[in-house]
């Protein structure tokens, strides 16, 4: 076994789905971090798409942008937040992907003609693609998608089990312990045949994360470690809380990163930093709130709310709250209930409002209705990507007299498209190329001296924020929309793409083409919610 760097923590779930996995990986792997080790985290999603570009919202949830164009599952988001690092698309490992890489391989003739297989040939992929993500790194985080017992994640379980044989290397398990509500009792059971699933795979947890509504009892902790084989100071406590942030002291407390280190063969340094509990703590003390609408084509999955699509958003509105010390009170609001109602008093209760990314004519008409709410009443607003672009939609029908003005996107016969598709995109949409083919990652801004944008981004002349879209405004109508007031404070380099626009007469009128939400930490929120969350107050 190899005792250099790196050295992996392999997260797996158990029981079902939707357990914060990704919060459990990123707060684990923040205290690791803060111990002073250089750390890094790959997802794995079993799915047979190559990345998350091509799903549905309403279905996989936020699609979330890396600095180098990934389309990728939203847990990078939690990771980002929680490390306040930037992470490589190379980070995501999709089925899809490692199966292109097989056959590519397969087809130039790499496997000497011979048959390929399932073990070794597809797992030593799997291998090779971790180890290539986590180069120059102490300890590299791997977390599984999936639960236990997936027919999908086997062979990726498989693979981490030939990597423990080679490396330093300590599996934890997150699992549901339900409580009964009938019965008065958490119930052990899920769990019990959870981990017995993962060591069928040949994996033996050593430490267990059980996610309960309530936190576990003494009973309930001697249950699980005597009929897993997990030492019961290794059954990691993980109740429901407010806010996520908390969710690293918790762990400390518990001692779990150093244990975790212990197993590693690596010395525990040192805790959690003290800006980090100052943070959580001031979190729970505050009163004043602020009231913030967000107003979504994709705010509901059946008769649920959708809480996952514009989770990026959120949490940058959080951040910034947080740190003017305010309490967000966020409300998503679905586009399409705001047409033809002309309901003002739906958005008078609100200190300001938010209109993020999207595709497609469905909800349209309501988030034009709201930022023409915002304009007229000097409410402030923030558009993001597909927001700005219906910012300029507005601007053109109702202040310029542009009758009928529209995006193509929606209305490929508006007499004026304000906002149109690139001529390379629509040849790559003529050849039904849509995976991975939208403007994606960091791109530059120059920005106008003495724009509000400007001066948020501590007059910074140039700027690189993540993009995502296929549609851009159209530069015929820069001129009429500007001769008209609107003014448009950042483009690209050579002046042809509009990235910001802002209105300097209202209090705070700013949408971006950009997704800056992207690039919000946890310690530090990013200027351009803290300037709305700001004008909010």
């Amino acid at each position: 076994m190899r005792t250099d760097s790196p050295r992996f923590v392999f997260i797996v779930g158990g029981v079902l789905s939707g357990l914060g996995k990704g919060v459990v990986t990123a707060s684990l792997a923040r205290l690791v971090q803060d111990s002073g080790y250089r750390v890094t985290v790959i997802k794995i999603d079993p799915y047979v798409n190559v990345d998350a570009g091509t799903m549905r919202p309403t279905e996989h949830g936020e699609i979330f942008v890396t600095e180098d164009g990934g389309e990728i599952d939203q847990d990078f988001g939690t990771y980002e937040r929680f490390l306040g690092i930037n992470l490589s698309k190379d980070n995501n490992i999709t089925t899809g992907k490692v199966f292109l890489r097989v056959i590519q391989k397969e087809r130039s003739l790499e496997y000497g003609g011979r048959d390929v297989k399932l073990i070794p040939d597809v797992t030593n992929e799997i291998k090779q693609m971790i180890l290539e993500a986590s180069q120059d790194v102490d300890v590299s985080f791997v977390e599984v998608g999936g639960t236990t017992g997936d027919i999908e994640n086997l062979i990726f379980l498989y693979a981490l089990r030939d990597l423990m044989r080679e490396y330093r290397a300590t599996t934890v398990m997150v699992s549901y312990v339900p409580f009964l509500r009938n019965v008065g009792e958490l119930k052990t059971k899920p769990t019990q045949h959870a981990v017995a699933r993962l060591r069928e795979a040949g994996l033996f947890p050593d430490f267990l994360v059980a996610r309960s509504e309530r936190g576990l009892d003494a009973p309930r902790i001697e249950k699980i470690a005597s009929t897993c084989f997990i030492p019961r100071e290794n059954i990691i406590d993980d109740p429901d809380i407010e806010c996520v942030y908390e969710v690293p002291l918790i762990f400390e407390r518990q001692g779990f990163a150093k244990k975790v280190l212990e197993k590693l063969g690596l010395k525990f340094k040192h805790g959690l930093s003290e800006e980090w509990k100052r943070f959580v703590e001031e979190i729970k003390s505050l009163d004043e709130k602020v009231r913030i609408a967000l107003i979504g084509k994709y705010v509901t999955h059946g008769s649920s709310e959708h809480r996952d699509v514009y989770i990026s958003v959120v949490e940058a509105i959080r951040h910034a709250c947080y740190h003017l010390r305010l309490k967000p009170e966020i409300k998503q609001i679905f586009s399409r209930e705001l047409e033809g109602r002309n309901d003002v008093a739906s958005l008078e209760e609100f200190d300001g409002i938010v209109v993020p990314g999207g595709f497609g004519e469905k909800g349209v008409e309501g988030k034009i209705f709201s930022i023409k709410y915002c304009r007229e009443n000097n409410v402030p607003f923030l558009g993001l990507c597909f927001g700005m672009q219906l910012a300029v939609v507005e601007y053109a029908r109702n202040v310029c007299g542009l009758e009928g003005a529209n995006s193509t996107e929606i209305d490929p016969n508006t007499p004026h498209p304000v906002v149109d598709i690139l001529p390379e995109q629509k040849k790559l949409l003529k050849k039904k190329k849509y995976g991975a083919t939208m403007r994606l990652g960091a791109y530059p801004a120059v920005l106008k001296k003495g724009s509000l944008v400007y001066e948020l981004y501590g007059r910074k002349e140039v700027v690189y924020e993540r993009h995502r879209h296929r549609y851009e405004v159209n530069p015929k109508y820069v001129e009429v929309l500007e001769s008209d007031g609107l003014v448009f404070s950042g483009k690209s380099p050579d002046g042809k793409l509009m990235e910001f626009l802002e209105i300097p007469s209202h209090t705070f009128f700013l949408a971006t083409q950009a997704h800056p939400e992207f690039k919000s930490r946890v310690l530090k929120p990013h200027p351009v919610f803290s300037g709305f969350v700001e004008s909010c107050k």
